[in-house]
């Protein structure tokens, strides 16, 4: 390895085929009855989780890569999810109605996005890191959320996308998935 940011994309690539083993794990150990149940309410099903992190890595790597997402209305009609939305503008209460119809549908579209993503950062050189995919000033959507209060001068770039949109985003949703699991007696993933 060479540079700064040699080691930078080695680590990047490293934590994420690590995430998405998590998320591999999980959905292995789960069932539809488990990722739909409501433990109570306020506590988003897992069904949420699932759905909104991967629909938005979905999104994520569309943007970076300027490409459109996976996510389609063939894949609506073989997923079936109770609310066909990531649900990131939504409300916890208009959410807690989301499930997954079909499990083994998503467990493939969410495999499907993974190999979308791990193309697209197999294919990053490190010079890449540094491209602003959405300049300042941010739209409102954009605005207020954790990547723009990571962002540079110039914007959000990829590195910050990968690490914000997708990683550190991930692992937050992993940790409401565990709990989640904890709950229903499926134990946490990580010690």
């Amino acid at each position: 390895m060479g540079g700064t940011d040699d080691v930078a994309l080695d680590s990047l690539r490293r934590r994420m085929a690590a995430v998405q083993s998590l998320y591999r794990d999980a959905t292995a150990t789960m069932n539809a009855r488990h990722v739909n149940e409501v433990i109570r309410h306020g506590m988003l099903p897992i069904a949420f989780s699932l759905f909104h992190i991967v629909n938005m890595i979905d999104v994520s790597v569309a943007v970076i890569a300027g490409v459109p997402g996976v996510w389609n209305d063939e894949w609506a009609d073989r997923v079936r999810p109770a609310i066909n939305d990531h649900g990131k503008h939504r409300t916890v209460d208009e959410m807690m109605e989301q499930r997954i119809g079909d499990y083994d549908a998503f467990v493939a579209y969410m495999n499907e996005v993974f190999d979308r993503l791990d193309s697209l950062i197999a294919e990053l050189e490190p010079e890449d890191l540094g491209r602003v995919v959405v300049a300042r000033p941010f739209p409102p959507q954009i605005a207020s959320t954790f990547s723009a209060r990571v962002a540079g001068d110039d914007g959000i770039t990829v590195l910050d996308a990968l690490e914000c949109w997708v990683y550190q985003h991930a692992l937050r949703h992993m940790g409401e998935i565990e709990l989640s699991r904890g709950a229903l007696g499926l134990g946490g993933m990580t010690s």
